[in-house]
């Protein structure tokens, strides 16, 4: 059975084009191809190896390109390989690569994954997602980022310049979703010795997708072109992306409704009106990431969140109906779980929590924080940290105005996406505003932010969890063990999870090949194509 498997799971990744979206019969292209879209905030890194951001990630899949891709409902689909073999037990896959260029106009080779690779988890790089290649059970991952090991042990080697070898610790049976994320991009290591930290620039990077970089202005914009070297250059239509930042989403909203972007994210609220006045270009499709309010029970967090009685409360007082259909109003789902309803396979337990009425929620937690001590002369007294976003800054007025008649007195801070996620990785917060958003279509990658090791910002831990999500890796059912650990971030609330995502956007109808059937919400420009309008 194994070696069918392997058989047609080769065949399989041999015989799927490359994804190409092209123009239909009968459809004129714009003479000008060019795409240009809303950013909410500056991007921090364009090295792969670095990057934590939704956004970020956005730009490096044109940039760069990893062993697979994915089409436009999430399937895998080659990338920078052209096929690959598993063997019988599971452990070591082998990938063939096709020829394909860097920008600069070197090969692409089996050597530049194995360097970037290496590089992510050699702790030198400090690299916020080394976790990553821990999760796809990379062998000798997790030592080398504890600097047991050298960064050359890591279970990945070139047999050739053209084959690539990864050994992994257990069957995974999720490894091949992980491929097209950019933490496992190939990075050109002349490049990145001759330039260092600047090798990112513009001017310096080089890259292996199907677009270069033109222009970067941190917080302002960022402009791309199509990349003449791309293996697939020929069936690449669109010529120009460009990511423009507008931190007032009413303000972006405005620039589309002028012509200015292509793509914007509707503001919370205006899905009904503007579904009705521009139905071919308002959509909400589910989307694969969960927004909660992330406690810090670090020795650094506040006393009152280290009492579990004071974070059930606090998750037990949220209006999530209101949230979502009088705040939000875009097709968004109340959560009681942290993984994405949508998820592949997912399993979600049954929440006492989503049975009860907002009424019984409050009774609930008013008798919660007495038994904590606190009340009307005692109150929990707390920051709530978000990012600049008017969406972000109405969730949290409305939590605030939510905790208040319990005797929970929230102070808000607003600060920038840098300085937010720098404190959060620090410690520096008493509640945070946060978001996930899965990196691959499976339940692991939401439940392994919460590992005693893994992002886990909040610094919360629990034995019994970490146990399931180290069981899961190699278990043949992991349902069962995903349950268990809902159940678990149910009764311990390390956050209070507060809705599930759908992508509620507006798009220019003469743009064509942006993905509406992928929970992940990953795009790449070289499936775009404008349409004469």
């Amino acid at each position: 059975m194994t070696k069918l498997f392997t058989t047609t799971a080769l065949l399989i990744v041999m015989a799927l084009p490359a994804s190409a979206v092209q123009p239909a019969e009968g459809e004129t292209l714009a003479e000008s191809q060019t795409y240009t879209y809303w950013l909410l905030d500056a991007i921090k890194t364009l090295d792969p190896a670095k990057n934590t951001d939704v956004e970020g990630s956005d730009v490096l899949r044109q940039l760069f390109e990893g062993l697979l891709n994915e089409d436009g409902t999430g399937g895998m689909v080659p990338g920078a390989a052209e096929s690959y073999d598993e063997s019988e037990d599971r452990l070591t896959y082998t990938f063939t690569l096709r020829d394909a260029r860097w920008s600069n106009g070197d090969p692409v080779t089996a050597g530049d994954f194995v360097y970037a690779w290496r590089r992510v988890v050699d702790p030198r790089t400090a690299s916020e997602y080394a976790w990553f290649l821990e999760l796809m059970n990379i062998r000798n991952a997790t030592q080398i980022i504890a600097g047991q090991l050298p960064p050359d042990q890591l279970g990945v080697r070139a047999i050739d310049d053209k084959t690539l070898e990864v050994r992994l610790t257990a069957p995974t049976p999720f490894f091949l979703k992980t491929l097209a994320h950019a933490t496992t991009y190939p990075v050109p290591q002349r490049v990145v010795e001759e330039h260092g930290d600047a090798w990112t620039q513009p001017g310096n990077l080089v890259g292996n997708g199907a677009f270069t970089l033109d222009s970067h202005t941190l917080g302002v914009d960022i402009t791309l072109s199509r990349n003449p070297d791309y293996w697939d250059a020929a069936n690449v239509v669109m010529q120009t992306v460009r990511g423009v930042t507008v931190n007032d989403n009413n303000v972006g909203l405005t620039r589309y409704l002028a012509g200015e972007l292509d793509r914007v994210q509707i503001p919370a609220g205006q899905y009904p009106r503007l579904s009705q006045e521009h139905p071919d270009q308002a959509v909400s499709i589910p989307y694969a990431c969960s927004y909660a309010y992330v406690f810090n029970v670090s020795d650094k967090g506040p006393a009152a969140l280290k009492d579990v009685r004071v974070r059930q409360a606090l998750s037990l007082g949220l209006n999530r109906d209101i949230i979502v259909n009088q705040v939000l109003q875009g097709g968004q789902k109340p959560a009681y779980s942290w993984t994405h309803w949508a998820i592949d396979g997912f399993q979600a337990p049954d929440a006492e929590i989503a049975s009860m009425t907002q009424e019984e929620r409050s009774d609930r937690a008013r008798a919660l924080l007495a038994e904590a001590g606190y009340g009307p002369d005692n109150p929990v007294s707390l920051t709530l940290q978000y990012n600049m976003d008017e969406n972000h800054k109405k969730l949290a007025i409305a939590a605030q105005q939510f905790w208040k008649p319990l005797g929970v007195k929230i102070t808000l801070n607003n600060v920038e996406w840098k300085v937010h996620t720098d404190r959060m990785q620090s410690q520096d917060f008493d509640m945070a505003r946060y978001a996930w958003c899965a990196d691959y279509n499976e339940a692991s990658t939401f439940l392994d932010w919460f590992r005693t090791d893994g992002y886990n910002s909040g610094k919360w831990s629990n034995a019994e969890y970490d146990r399931l999500l180290a069981d899961s890796k190699t278990a043949e059912d992991t349902a069962p063990l995903y349950k268990r650990a809902e159940e678990i971030l149910a009764a311990e609330v390390p956050a209070a999870f507060v809705y599930h995502y759908a992508k509620v956007d507006m798009i220019n109808p003469a743009i064509r090949g942006i993905p509406t059937r992928n929970v992940t919400n990953s795009w790449y420009a070289k499936d775009l194509y404008r349409l004469a309008e």
